[in-house]
Formats: structure tokens, C-alpha cells, sequence
């Protein structure tokens, strides 16, 4: 198969097209897999027979626990341990995500996710208070892979617009459910003003999260205690 990647080396604000050849050699292989065959080739050469650097991407578990391999595949976002080669024909197109600064090929820059958390100041002051319902909304909106796949294809996210995406409103969510009334207040507030008003609910977010996450029942849960001030019965 032909592998076109968009490539743009460090330090460079330039980008451009490279072709390689790529056989499957698996069944089940996947974009990622691909990516790391094509590296540990000694001699790394494009599609051209020209020796080229090698291939700068992130992967880690490979079991769609991490995130970070995500990036653009034939115009969607995914990750690339989730990918399989067989779902496509004889060409395949890998792009950085659009969202966030290229630092190099495929890798880009998700600093400004954990910016926002902080900004909203999303961590616990105190115990958290449990129950069987709670539990269920902080334990759903907690599988967040912060991957920025939500990000990439949300119409309301701009990194410099103050809009968290669902990047920062899950983990909001998951905070909001287990605070009480009286250190509710603050975060509420951010909330309300990082995802509350930037939201347009278009839930293309939830089509493309590789953790399946049910994003309308969080925000839904999330609104009624940070926006409407009442929490759902436990």
C-alpha cells in the first residue's frame, strides 16, 4: 500500500508530503504497528528509494489506554493503535492533528489540555463524597484519555477562545459530581464560563472518542450541578 504522511521537521514551519510502500504483514496490523515496522528499518527510504529520517510519531500501550498516538487518518481523527490497515485499500493518508502546534511529523504540542485544567482548577480540596450514583458519573467521565480527538473535530474549540473543549469538561465533570454544595461554587463558575458557554452540543465529540465515553449524559449531569444548582437524587 502507498503511506503518504505529512511531514514537517523539527524547528521548520514548513510541511510537505512524503510517499512510502508498505506491505501488511498481519491480519490485525494496525497503523501503529506500521509506523514502527517502517522505523526499524535500518535504512529508511521513501517511496522514491531516498534515505529519509526516520518517522517521528508517539505510541505507548497500544491498547487505546493512553492516547498518544492520535493523529488524522484519511481525514479522521483516530488513534493509530486503533486503526487496522485492513479497513483500507492501497493507500492510507497520516496527518498531525490540526488542533494543537506541530512539533514534529505527527507529533504536536497538547500542552494547552493541562493548561486548562489548571486554569479551571480542577482537583479536589476535599474527600470526595461517594455513592453508588455519583460513582458511576465520576467513574464514566474518568476514562477521558485526554488524546484530543474531541478537539480536533469540535466546531467551538479554538486554543485561544478560553472554550476547554470536552478535553477540560470531563474531567470537570467528574469533579463537580463529587463535591459538596459548600466547594461547589468555584469550580461551578469555571465551568460555567470554560465549557457552559462554548459548548454548541453538537456531540461530534462523542462519534469520534476512542474510550466510547456517553459525553451527552456527562454534560448533562455536569450542567444540572455547575449551571441549573441542582444534583440528581443518589
Amino acid at each position: 500500500m502507498i503511506v503518504e504522511i505529512l511531514r514537517q521537521r523539527k524547528g521548520s514551519n514548513k510541511s510537505y508530503i512524503e510517499r512510502f510502500t508498505y506491505e501488511r504483514r498481519e491480519e490485525n496490523e494496525t497503523v501503529a504497528t506500521m509506523l514502527a515496522n517502517l522505523n526499524k528499518m535500518d535504512d529508511l527510504k521513501n517511496a522514491e528509494g531516498k534515505s529519509v529520517e526516520k518517522i517521528a510519531y508517539r505510541q505507548s500501550c497500544l491498547q487505546k489506554k493512553c492516547g498518544s498516538c492520535a493523529m488524522v487518518i484519511n481525514g479522521s481523527p483516530r488513534l493509530a493503535c486503533d486503526a487496522k490497515l485492513s479497513e483500507f485499500s492501497d493507500r492510507i493518508v497520516l496527518e498531525p492533528l490540526k488542533k494543537f502546534p506541530v512539533i514534529e511529523d505527527l507529533v504536536v504540542d497538547r500542552t494547552i489540555m493541562q493548561e486548562n485544567l489548571k486554569v479551571m482548577n480542577l482537583y479536589l480540596r476535599d474527600d470526595a463524597i461517594l455513592s453508588e450514583k455519583r460513582n458511576q458519573y465520576a467513574y464514566e467521565s474518568a476514562r477521558c484519555l485526554q488524546c484530543g480527538l474531541c478537539l480536533e473535530v469540535c466546531p467551538g474549540y479554538r486554543a485561544e477562545n478560553g472554550f476547554t473543549g470536552m478535553a477540560g469538561a470531563m474531567p470537570a465533570a467528574r469533579i463537580l459530581t463529587q463535591l459538596d454544595r459548600k466547594t461547589l461554587k468555584e469550580i461551578a463558575k469555571e465551568y460555567q464560563s470554560h465549557v457552559y458557554e462554548g459548548c454548541g452540543k453538537s456531540l461530534s465529540c462523542q462519534k469520534v472518542c476512542p474510550a466510547g465515553i456517553r459525553i451527552e449524559d456527562m454534560l448533562v449531569n455536569a450542567n444540572a450541578i455547575a449551571v441549573w444548582k441542582r444534583r440528581f437524587k443518589d
